[in-house]
């Protein structure tokens, strides 16, 4: 008797616990239910074909239910066939799957072939693809330069010398099939201002270009420089030329000038060859003076080893310095008679 009272305590027990789980389960269930409950009409009112189950899987994979069923919501009244799991995987990957959605209406509505698969990877490259179909639609006006950098004009020289500065507005259509790995707008911008230089380079005149600005147009337009863009150029228009600085006459005034201080630094060498040259004949002629002076010096040591040879006599010696004694005379008078001027006796003095 005992045992079957313990035996049925045991099967109480076990009853309680599966009554207690399953009420825990119950009210698991319901509070999803209600969680997802606005959701789910919204999926069944618009035929979304998008299941309680689907979108509590949603909450477990870490996805929001939201964004998935606003997007399939706008795709399905749109009439676009888009699975549920694509726009899952599309939102796993990072994506932006509201615009993605978007972009596909717009392309629809305006006939331009788009499909799924090439919007979902337009958006994960880092483009705006909703942005890209509105561009194909409603073409975009790109000012060169851009106004947000430093220079505001694009300058080029004509061959005649003349600055022109050159303002440029072109407008462009995003390419669809080229959005992915192609070139964005600062790459037709750097192209249309190198053909915009080249073309006002290769003018023989400044006059030629302000006379005929769509020169630059249909210059420009002929080298194709939307190839390998995300976009395709529709126009190119001028929208301000100014003249500017005479580039050729202020290249020619610093030659001239750099030509005049290699002149001036040549003939500063010259001169200062001449001083050296000068000081050395000034050395040599010292040299020369006192090389005199040293043969002057050796002519009281000749007359005396003339006297003591017998050489020479006491007559002749005093006939000797009377000859010595009028020639200084002759010399004074002269100076006397004719005096010099002053200039070269300071110049002696010197």
């Amino acid at each position: 008797m005992f045992y079957l009272a313990q035996e049925s305590s045991s099967l109480s027990g076990v009853l309680i616990f599966v009554l207690i789980v399953v009420g825990i389960l119950v009210l698991i269930g319901l509070g999803l239910f209600l969680k997802f409950f606005s959701l789910w009409i919204r999926c069944v009112m618009t035929r979304a074909q998008i299941g309680m189950f689907d979108l509590i899987g949603m909450w477990l994979r870490k996805v929001d239910p939201a964004v998935i069923v606003n997007a399939k919501i706008m795709a399905v009244q749109a009439g676009l066939v888009v699975k549920t799991k694509d726009l899952e995987a599309h939102y796993l990957a990072g994506g932006n799957v509201p615009r993605v959605i978007r972009a596909l209406i717009a392309a629809d509505r305006a006939n331009i072939p788009l499909d799924y698969k090439t919007s979902t990877g337009i958006d994960l490259a880092g483009r705006d693809v909703y942005d890209a179909v509105r561009t194909s639609v409603n073409p975009k006006v790109i000012d060169c330069p851009d106004p947000a950098r430093v220079r505001e004009t694009i300058d080029a020289v004509a061959k005649d010398g003349i600055q022109l500065k050159v303002k440029a507005r072109i407008t462009v259509r995003a390419n669809i099939g080229r959005l992915v790995g192609g070139a964005t707008e600062e790459t037709i911008i750097a192209r249309v201002g190198e053909g915009i230089v080249t073309t006002i380079g290769s003018a023989m005149s400044h006059k030629e270009v302000l006379e005929n600005p769509d020169l630059i147009s249909r210059t420009v337009l002929k080298k194709g420089l939307d190839a390998g863009t995300a976009y395709e150029i529709l126009s190119l228009d001028i929208a301000d030329i100014d003249v500017g600085t005479n580039i050729g006459a202020r290249l020619q005034a610093d030659q001239a000038e750099a030509d005049m201080r290699v002149a001036r630094a040549k003939a500063e060498e010259r001169r200062a060859l001449a001083i050296a040259r000068e000081q050395e004949m000034k050395a040599l002629t010292q040299e020369n003076r006192a090389q005199v002076v040293l043969a002057e010096a050796e002519i009281p040591r000749a007359i005396a080893d003339a006297f003591r040879s017998g050489k020479l006599g006491v007559f002749d010696y005093y006939n000797l310095k009377n000859v010595l004694a009028d020639t200084s005379m002759r010399e004074a008078i002269a100076e006397s008679a004719h005096p010099k001027p002053k200039s070269e006796s300071g110049h002696k003095g010197e």
